[in-house]
């Protein structure tokens, strides 16, 4: 019997987001039911309401942080049970036959992988449902093999993040083969920003955050920072020249980067995560000078996203959140548009109940 569903959906790009029902597929054989308790809400989400990208289907219900616990398994699902705590990220399924998948990077899948909203589902969303709808909304069905076990040491609310922030950010880390003795800069400290400084110290790195300014100083220290950079200060950026093994690039609006090449020692790498929607001009002398490269990295695979969890579950690293109600994401959505959350929204989807 499908399942009943209220959510938080975008019908337009120049409209709020507002109540929406609709139903779930209800469990197949292999599908995972899942009340949703917690959402995070990404800086991608924004750019899907917007159509920013283009290609945006309305009505949409962003969400791909999800948190919650099983409800119902089908007849072939060994993995997870009833009253599980459980977690959904960006992908709800892929071809898993091309030679990404086969190798755990799904999120490379070469067809395409079947995103948490926004996608075409050949198993059907819902009744009449032919596009995936995420997780700003009380109820999910996933196929057991995309979802995470969160670990008991973990709050649901604040472990939401991990499973896009998270594994964002533990993605490029691991990589790059981030470990002790490792110095790792970090440009800008927001949503992805402070969990890589958190995994990156975690992981044994010298951490620096780069900043325009020094208001987050005690934050990026807090969460494990040894260093503290403002880029606009030419002075320190020329002392820092030649110092970083990895910079993780969190900034998601148009910024300069010519001159962070610079701060990269030989054979240096600057990891793009934020999602810009304009050209960032780089020029190639000082690139190769010095055999550095400019990388693009996504999210994580399954595999790598459950090793991220464990690993968090094990040092208890979380996101720092603020949660909200689900009647609040068009303010949360006017604040983070103003950079103004430390660090993550989450929706407590246990009160949609007064809200839709």
């Amino acid at each position: 019997m499908p399942i009943a569903t209220r959510a938080f959906a975008a019908t337009a790009a120049d409209q709020p987001l507002s109540p929406y029902s609709f139903e779930r597929r209800d469990p197949g054989p292999d599908d995972v039911a899942i009340e949703i308790k917690y959402c995070g809400v990404c800086h991608s989400d924004l750019h899907v309401v917007k159509n920013d990208l283009g290609g945006t289907r309305y009505p949409i219900v962003p969400g791909h942080e999800i948190a919650g616990v099983v409800t119902a398994v089908g007849a072939n699902v060994t993995r997870f049970k009833e009253g599980d705590r459980v977690g959904v990220g960006c992908m709800v399924d892929s071809c898993r036959t091309c030679s990404a998948c086969r190798e755990g990077l799904e999120q490379y899948c070469e067809p395409g992988m079947t995103q948490t909203y926004g996608s075409r589902d050949p198993k059907g969303a819902g009744v009449g449902q032919t596009i995936t709808q995420g997780g700003y909304s009380d109820r999910i069905t996933v196929d057991q093999a995309f979802v995470l076990k969160i670990p008991d040491s973990l709050p649901l609310d604040a472990a939401a993040p991990l499973l896009c922030a998270g594994v964002t950010t533990w993605s490029p880390l691991k990589t790059w083969g981030v470990g002790p003795g490792s110095k790792v800069a970090v440009i800008g400290l927001g949503g992805l920003g402070h969990m890589a400084v958190k995994l990156a110290a975690a992981l044994g790195a010298e951490v620096t955050v780069l900043s325009t300014s020094d208001r987050k100083k005690a934050d990026a220290e807090r969460m494990g920072a040894r260093h503290f950079l403002i880029n606009s200060d030419a002075e320190a950026m020329k002392a820092a020249a030649e110092q970083f093994d990895l910079i993780i690039n969190t900034v998601s609006a148009t910024h300069e980067i010519a001159s962070h090449v610079n701060l990269l020692a030989r054979d240096g790498t600057m990891v793009m995560l934020g999602l810009t929607t304009e050209g960032l001009p780089v020029f190639a002398m000082p690139l190769l000078w010095r055999r550095r490269r400019i990388a693009g990295s996504l999210i994580g695979g399954i595999r790598e996203t459950q090793e991220m969890l464990d690993f968090c579950g094990e040092h208890g690293i979380v996101c720092d959140i603020e949660v909200i109600a689900p009647d609040q994401i068009n303010e949360a959505y006017e604040r983070m548009e103003r950079s103004d959350v430390r660090y993550r929204f989450v929706i407590d989807m246990g009160r949609m109940t007064a809200t839709a």
